[in-house]
């Protein structure tokens, strides 16, 4: 008897507004993260800027200067215990992405004055379109220990191994796709964060869909 095996279906298109918000749940992060952040998303979308003035890649400095003009809002805390957030993050690419197309700094000044989050995060996700990568698709740099400040080293702590028990601990299943599901120890670190189901499973599909797509 001859079995026919049909091939997995096509991969729906990604929603660049949904994939935005994938970045979401990984906030808080210090400027260095943040700027590293920014970077690589605009680096691998590979928008190119008109000129070479408004080259893609921030800095912390540029980040700094954002904040002193009201481009950026001012982040959580001070010094090296600064953080930043989902809207710090949308703010950096918006005006990059501005710049990156041409407008002046005072231009880009008087158009986000006001602006919701919202109507920021649609600008952002619709400049940057079907290119603009998953978190899983960033290629950061970040070692164990690397950590600087609160963030940095809750984040090391969050990525280390759970501590050993004399008593088994239970499992949290988390269904990632029809046939796949996550078993992950309840005493890892990791589960700390609210939204970890959702970035775990959010990572697992994109990886499943790296291994089914044809080659």
């Amino acid at each position: 008897m001859t079995v026919a095996l049909s091939s997995p279906p096509a991969a729906p298109a990604l929603d660049p507004l949904a994939t935005l918000r994938e970045y979401r749940p990984l906030a808080p992060w210090g400027l260095r993260d943040l700027t590293a952040l920014a970077a690589g998303i605009l680096d691998v979308s590979g928008v190119v800027p008109v000129s070479s003035v408004a080259r893609s890649r921030p800095t912390e400095r540029t980040i700094r200067f954002y904040v002193a003009r009201g481009l950026v809002s001012p982040p959580e805390g001070r010094g090296t215990a600064a953080t930043y957030g989902y809207r710090h993050l949308l703010q950096v690419l918006a005006v990059k992405l501005r710049q990156m197309e041409g407008a002046t700094l005072d231009a880009i000044v008087r158009e986000m004055a006001g602006q919701t989050g919202d109507a920021i995060e649609r600008r952002a996700a619709s400049a940057l379109g079907a290119r603009l990568p998953r978190p899983t698709a960033l290629e950061l740099e970040r070692r164990p220990g690397a950590g600087r400040g609160r963030v940095g080293r809750a984040l090391d702590g969050w990525l280390a191994a759970p501590p050993a028990a004399g008593e088994p601990s239970s499992c949290r299943r988390i269904p990632v796709a029809p046939g796949v599901e996550l078993l992950v120890d309840e005493r890892h670190p990791a589960l700390r964060h609210p939204d970890a189901a959702a970035a775990l499973v959010a990572g697992l599909r994109a990886s499943l869909e790296g291994l089914l797509r044809p080659e």
